[in-house]
């Protein structure tokens, strides 16, 4: 199986099903794992995915819609007819509608550079699994390393962040630009966790369409609680699991 062979198969895959069972999607995500372009690729793909549930989710369903569908079925093979009919308009219409999200949705998005797109990325590195780096708690450690790999490593670290305990860190990638990536570990994790607090830095002009400014930007991103903001000529992008009260005492 060569990588394009890979993408056509993983373009059926839904993260977090059961299509991993499936023996060719797991093959396919088996060679992802050892092909880093493969793999970034698919990063890209399910959140995409994730970004046209989330709106999917959003939609209003017409009021009213649940007692017709009850009653029509209680009516004469007339009606019936006329309810296929509907139901077919209705799923024209969804058709449409999906066909609207991609063409209008994505093309604004100057080459997937938007903040949502980047924040599910990021929240997914956090929230799969990944492995560091670099394991220390010398800040001085961490900075380093971020530089000799043409990563951010002149960021800013909010006062009460400061206080926390380093982890360590990684090197990430978004759309052929390096992103730091600073593990921070909290005294309410677990014994068997690394980290559970994320910072993700990166040069502010990757993202062309950003809405983020100085004051930090709260938002629930998958299962992470963020805070999103701009200082300097870096975005800034923290990550933790629990509510917006948990998250603010980091900042």
């Amino acid at each position: 199986m060569n990588r394009d062979e890979a993408k056509n198969i993983l373009l059926l895959y839904r993260h977090g099903t059961a299509d991993a069972d499936d023996p060719q999607i797991a093959a396919a995500l088996a060679l992802a794992e050892r092909d880093t372009e493969l793999k970034d690729w698919l990063v890209m793909h399910c959140a995409r995915q994730f970004v046209l549930r989330e709106k999917f989710r959003q939609i209003t369903a017409p009021a009213g819609l649940k007692e017709q569908i009850i009653s029509e079925q209680l009516a004469s093979e007339r009606r019936i007819l006329m309810r296929q009919k509907i139901q077919f308009a209705a799923a024209a219409a969804i058709i449409l509608l999906f066909g609207a999200l991609v063409v209008f949705w994505f093309p604004h998005r100057a080459d997937d550079d938007t903040l949502d797109i980047y924040q599910n990325q990021m929240a997914g590195v956090a929230l799969r699994g990944y492995a560091m780096d670099v394991v220390t708690n010398d800040p001085a450690v961490i900075r380093a390393y971020l530089a000799q790999h043409d990563a951010p490593a002149d960021f800013i670290l909010p006062e009460k962040l400061k206080q926390v305990s380093l982890a360590g860190c990684a090197v990430e990638g978004w759309q052929g630009v390096k992103v730091s990536m600073i593990c921070f570990r909290s005294s309410q994790a677990a014994p068997d966790v690394s980290s559970d607090i994320w910072l993700f830095v990166v040069d502010r002009t990757s993202l062309k369409k950003s809405s983020a400014g100085p004051a930090p930007q709260f938002s629930k991103v998958n299962r992470l609680m963020t805070a999103t903001w701009i200082q300097g000529d870096k975005l800034y992008f923290l990550g933790t699991t629990g509510d917006e009260q948990t998250i603010q005492q980091y900042l």
